[in-house]
């Protein structure tokens, strides 16, 4: 049976979805009538969700106008970059003094350059594992707050952090760079993992930082036009 709450969690996990993958654009006016239509819902779980958005900043409310969807920074994505990077560092580190380092082996053997699980053919697919493979390493290190840290970074910079992404020299790079980091961890070489992972981050950074808003935009359709 669905509850109340249930309702509320649902829809408010699908409006971050569209809000953070930009199908609904920055500045766009929110009703609540126009969602309870997309819904097919009433308007009290839609208000209980766009209040948990507000409250997170991922939408913003003017007196007597209403719920707008909070405008992209580009430059406030390249300073989250630069906290990304530290928190990536700092997981490494941990991994690195790790006494049993089986999860780390596994996620090496996962990576192996010669062995594609996911190509640029299966981008959706590839672009999920890679975010995957830094939350799994935060996880891995045991430290009960970093992968949340890493997952609120990585749900403000993935519009632009895979655009244009992968070309087969990507998925090659990823590889061998998600297989070197752990291999250096695992051969307890921390200082040249860390390196790896620098370098692995800068790339992805300096990606980003050549996307402009328009093409972010270009093939985008908003569901309430």
């Amino acid at each position: 049976m669905t509850t109340k709450k249930t309702t509320v969690i649902t829809i408010y996990q699908k409006l971050l979805t569209m809000i953070t993958n930009f199908d609904i654009p920055p500045g766009y006016r929110l009703t609540e009538s126009q969602l309870a239509d997309y819904f097919t819902t009433s308007r009290t779980p839609i208000r209980a969700a766009l209040q948990r958005l507000e409250t997170e900043g991922h939408v913003f409310v003017r007196a007597k106008q209403g719920c707008f969807v909070r405008n992209i920074d580009l430059e406030r994505i390249s300073d989250y970059y630069d906290i990304r990077l530290e928190l990536e560092i700092f997981a490494v580190r941990l991994a690195g003094n790790l006494v049993h380092k089986g999860a780390i082996r596994t996620l090496f053997e996962q990576w192996q350059p010669d062995e594609y699980f996911y190509g640029s053919q299966t981008s959706t697919q590839l672009k999920e594992a890679e975010e995957i493979f830094h939350i799994n390493l935060a996880d891995i290190t045991g430290n009960k707050v970093l992968p949340d840290y890493l997952r609120d970074i990585n749900d403000r910079i993935r519009v632009v952090r895979y655009q244009g992404w992968p070309d087969q020299k990507s998925v090659d790079d990823t590889y061998r760079e998600h297989f070197n980091i752990c291999k250096y961890i695992l051969d307890d070489e921390t200082d040249k993992a860390i390196d790896e992972m620098v370098n692995h981050i800068k790339k992805s950074k300096e990606l980003s930082n050549r996307i402009s808003l328009s093409q972010i935009y270009q093939n985008k359709t908003n569901p309430f036009a």
